[in-house]
This record gives structure tokens, C-alpha cells and sequence, in this order.
């Protein structure tokens, strides 16, 4: 029995380490392609590294729904993050269905997002202490969203936004939404407007949580003079 959880522990080590660097990955693959101007299609070597990170994601997934340990506590994220990590764009381009332009670089962000939900759940892999990894989760959710939301507004919005230059107004424009300060730039696209609303949604409901954890730590401070 110990044999089997050291086993099982070793093996979760693994991919989660696996994971983690697929995130970090998929991350620097896409930042590499929007910004640098590709914009009739993402390039065979995105793709293929695309395609690799969606199945390591999707085996990991699958890995703890199959484990009852893991299912019994998070079957019902790991079921979804399952679902959501299949490369879909490979299927229907497989399949022969054609998509337009707009939808296929819309789709090709969805394992970003996915990747935010795995570091997330590396996090508490990593990090001891609940606070610690509500605190740590929260920063890693919050700066991982505002840079994925600038560079799909940067796709979106780029050489169609007259006030919009670079990847670094991008990033100040989402910095500055999620902060609920609001910036000069505005949408133009649907897809820029929709982003425009999330952003600072985001921000209102994480937050509270930065301000409950300061509060806590000064107030623990107080308490241990």
C-alpha cells in the first residue's frame, strides 16, 4: 500500500513538472507569434507545439479523473479541464470543416487559458499553506489573464485600432482594465470590446482576496507582539 501511494506520488511529481513546463511553453509560443506580426495563420511550429502541450494537458486530466484520490476531490475541474484541452482546431481541421480566420485564431487561445488552470493547479502542488496558495494562485491568475488578454487584444485589435501601436500599449491598456482605472485605448472589435468587459471583472472579484490577505497578515503581526 505505501509502495503504491509512493508510486502514485512519483508519478503525479512527473507530470505535473511535465505540465508546468508546457504552460511556461505554450505561453512563450504564443507571445512569439502575436507579436511578431504573423497574421494570416499561426506558423507549423505553433501548431505542433500547440497540438503536443493540448494531449500532455489532456492526459493529465484524464490521469486524475482515472486516480480515485483525485477524482473524489477535484473530478468535476479536472473533468472540465479535460474537455476544454482537446485540440479542437487539429479535429476540424482534420475533419475537413473549414473555419474562418477569425475563429481559428480565437480557438488557438483557448489552451492558453487552459494553461492558466494548470499552473494554477501546480500551484497548490508547490506552495504549502492554504494562504500561501490562495495568495499565490491569485497573483499567478491575475498577471497570467492580463497578459493573455493583452496579446488577444493585440491580435485582435493591431493595424485595425488607430490607437493602438504596440504589444506595450496593449499591455498597459489590459493592465490598466483590470485595475478598473480604465485607459485611452478602446475597443474597436467584438472580440477587443468583449475582453474590455472581462478584464475588469477579473479584477473586482480577485481583489477582495488581496485585501482579505494583507488585512489577515497585519493582523496576525498585531497579535504576535
Amino acid at each position: 500500500m505505501a509502495n503504491n501511494k509512493s508510486a502514485l506520488h512519483t508519478i503525479t511529481n512527473t507530470m505535473n513538472t511535465i505540465s508546468l513546463i508546457a504552460s511556461i511553453a505554450l505561453l512563450i509560443g504564443i507571445s512569439l507569434e502575436v507579436t511578431g506580426g504573423i497574421k494570416s495563420g499561426f506558423s507549423s511550429w505553433y501548431r505542433t507545439l500547440q497540438l503536443i502541450v493540448c494531449c500532455i494537458f489532456f492526459v493529465t486530466a484524464l490521469f486524475r479523473l482515472i486516480v480515485p484520490e483525485y477524482r473524489a476531490l477535484h473530478g468535476i475541474r479536472d473533468a472540465i479541464f479535460a474537455i476544454a484541452s482537446i485540440p479542437y482546431i487539429d479535429i476540424l481541421e482534420w475533419s475537413g470543416a473549414g473555419l474562418p480566420h477569425s475563429s481559428i485564431r480565437i480557438l488557438a487561445f483557448a489552451p492558453v487559458l487552459i494553461s492558466i488552470m494548470a499552473t494554477t493547479v501546480i500551484l497548490e502542488w508547490m506552495v504549502e499553506g492554504a494562504k500561501k496558495r490562495l495568495m499565490g494562485a491569485y497573483i499567478l491568475t491575475v498577471t497570467m489573464f492580463t497578459y493573455i488578454s493583452a496579446l488577444a487584444f493585440y491580435d485582435c485589435e493591431y493595424n485595425i485600432n488607430s490607437h493602438l501601436s504596440s504589444f506595450g500599449d496593449a499591455l498597459w491598456w489590459a493592465a490598466m482594465n483590470v485595475t478598473t482605472v480604465g485607459a485611452e485605448i478602446f475597443p474597436v472589435t467584438s472580440i477587443g470590446k468583449i475582453i474590455c468587459v472581462l478584464l475588469p471583472v477579473v479584477g473586482m472579484m480577485f481583489f477582495p482576496i488581496f485585501t482579505v490577505y494583507v488585512s489577515d497578515y497585519y493582523d496576525k503581526k498585531e497579535s504576535d507582539k
